[in-house]
C-alpha cells in the first residue's frame, strides 16, 4: 500500500541555469538542421563557461547549417536568455564548433533498407508519467516549480523586474495528504540580481509572483521560506558555474516523482528514443489517465539500437487503476492501435520538425500543444481509442 501523508520536493532550474544555456543551444541546432532537412540527424553536446561555448557532436544533414550559421544560432540563443555581462556575454563569448559526421556504424543500424524498418537510434529505457493532480496531469511539486520560475522569467524579459537576473533556481515542497497536496510547506527561491540589492529585497521582488503561482490557500503562516539564502547572487550563469547539456534530466522530467530511463533529451534529433520515446510514452500515460483508466499511470519502454519495435512495454497504476495493467500493455502493444517503433512514434507525433528550442527550459511535459506542433505529446488523442479497446 502506497503512503498517503507525506512531503515531497522538486527543484526547477530558469533558462539562464548554466546546463539550461546549454540545452538551449544544443536544441536550437537541433531545430537548425530539421528546419532544413526534417530527417537530418544530429547529436550536439554543448559546453559552456566564462565567455566560452563549446559545440561537440555528430550530425548528419545539408550543407546549409554552416559553423557559422551555428555560432550565429548560438549567439542569439544566450541573447535571447537574457546575458548580456562581462563574464558571459552573446557578443563577446568565444564560440567553438566541433561537430563531425555522424558514425556509418550507427546509421546502418537507424536507417531504413529492404524490408528493415527505420531502428533505434540507442539502447535504453524510457519512462511516461502522469496523475490528477494538477490540470496538465504532471506532479504538482515540479509543475509549480516550473510555473514559479517561468513567470519570474516573464516579469524579468518585460522589464517589469529589471533588477533580476536569467540564473535561477526553484524548490517546492507540498504536503500530500489523503494522497493529495494541499499546501506548500516551503519554497526554495535562488535567483541572479543586480549587485547591491539584500535577500530582503529580492524576497520583496518575488514573493507576490511566487504566491500567485500557487493555488490559493497553499502558502500558510508556516510556510517556510528561503530566498537567496547565500545572501549574494550576482555572479551567474555559466560564468559563475560551467553548464552542459543534460544536466537536468528529473528537472526535464517528472521532478522525482517518477523513474527516468537516464537518457537527455535536449541536443537529440527524434531518431534518439531517448527523446522520442520518452515523449511517446508521456503522452501514453496521460492519456490513459485523461481517459479516466487510473488516477496515475508510469509506462516503460524499452529499445535495442537498430531494432524498431519495443523490447517492452509495462505499466504500473498504483493501485489507482480501473482497468487490468496487462490487459491495457496488450492494447499498447497492438501496432494497429499505436505504433511505437521510432518512425511510428515520429509520424504519430510528428517530431521531424524545428520545435525543440522551446522545450530546453520549463520542462518538457505538461506544456501546452502548441499550433505548429509543438508538444504534441500532450494531446488527448488517444482517450476515445483507449476507452473503446478496453471496454
Amino acid at each position: 500500500m502506497s503512503r498517503r501523508n507525506y512531503l515531497f520536493t522538486s527543484e526547477s532550474v530558469s533558462e539562464g541555469h548554466p546546463d539550461k544555456v546549454c540545452d538551449r543551444i544544443s536544441d536550437t541546432i537541433v531545430d537548425a538542421y530539421l528546419g532544413a532537412e526534417p530527417e537530418a540527424r544530429v547529436a550536439a553536446e554543448t559546453l559552456a563557461t566564462t565567455n566560452r561555448v563549446v559545440i561537440a557532436g555528430e550530425v548528419r544533414g545539408p550543407g546549409s547549417i554552416t559553423s557559422d550559421l551555428i555560432e550565429q544560432l548560438a549567439r542569439e540563443a544566450i541573447r535571447d536568455i537574457g546575458y548580456e555581462q562581462d563574464g558571459f556575454h552573446w557578443r563577446t563569448a568565444q564560440v567553438e564548433i566541433l561537430l563531425h559526421a555522424q558514425s556509418s556504424d550507427i546509421a546502418q543500424g537507424v536507417d531504413a533498407s529492404g524490408n528493415k524498418d527505420e531502428g533505434a537510434g540507442d539502447q535504453g529505457i524510457m519512462f511516461g508519467y502522469a496523475c490528477t493532480e494538477t490540470p496538465t496531469l504532471m506532479p504538482a511539486p515540479i509543475f509549480y516549480a516550473h510555473q514559479i520560475l517561468r513567470r519570474l522569467a516573464e516579469v524579468r524579459k518585460s522589464g517589469q523586474e529589471a533588477d533580476l537576473g536569467p540564473d535561477a533556481k526553484s524548490q517546492v515542497t507540498l504536503r500530500y495528504v489523503d494522497g493529495k497536496p494541499v499546501e506548500a510547506t516551503s519554497i526554495v527561491l535562488s535567483t541572479q540580481h543586480r549587485d547591491g540589492l539584500s535577500s530582503g529585497d529580492v524576497r520583496a521582488i518575488v514573493e507576490p509572483y511566487i504566491r500567485e503561482t500557487l493555488p490559493a490557500g497553499w502558502i500558510t503562516d508556516e510556510t517556510i521560506w528561503h530566498v537567496n539564502p547565500t545572501g549574494k547572487f550576482v555572479i551567474g550563469g555559466p560564468d559563475g558555474d560551467a553548464g552542459l547539456t543534460g544536466r537536468k534530466i528529473i528537472v526535464d522530467t517528472y521532478g522525482g516523482a517518477a523513474p527516468h530511463g537516464g537518457g537527455a533529451f535536449s541536443g537529440k534529433d527524434p531518431t534518439k528514443v531517448d527523446r522520442s520515446a520518452a515523449y511517446a510514452a508521456r503522452w501514453l500515460a496521460k492519456n490513459v489517465v485523461a481517459a479516466g483508466l487510473a488516477d496515475k499511470a508510469t509506462i516503460q519502454l524499452s529499445y535495442a539500437i537498430g531494432v524498431a519495435d519495443p523490447l517492452s512495454i509495462y505499466v504500473d497504476l498504483h493501485d489507482t487503476g480501473r482497468v487490468d495493467p496487462e490487459k491495457l500493455e496488450a492494447v499498447l502493444s497492438n501496432p494497429d492501435i499505436v505504433r511505437l517503433s521510432p518512425r511510428g512514434i515520429r509520424e504519430r507525433l510528428g517530431l521531424n520538425k524545428p520545435i525543440y528550442a522551446r522545450t530546453s527550459a520549463y520542462g518538457h511535459f505538461g506544456r501546452e500543444p502548441d499550433a505548429d506542433g509543438g508538444f504534441s505529446w500532450e494531446k488527448l488523442d488517444l482517450v476515445d481509442t483507449l476507452k473503446a479497446a478496453l471496454a
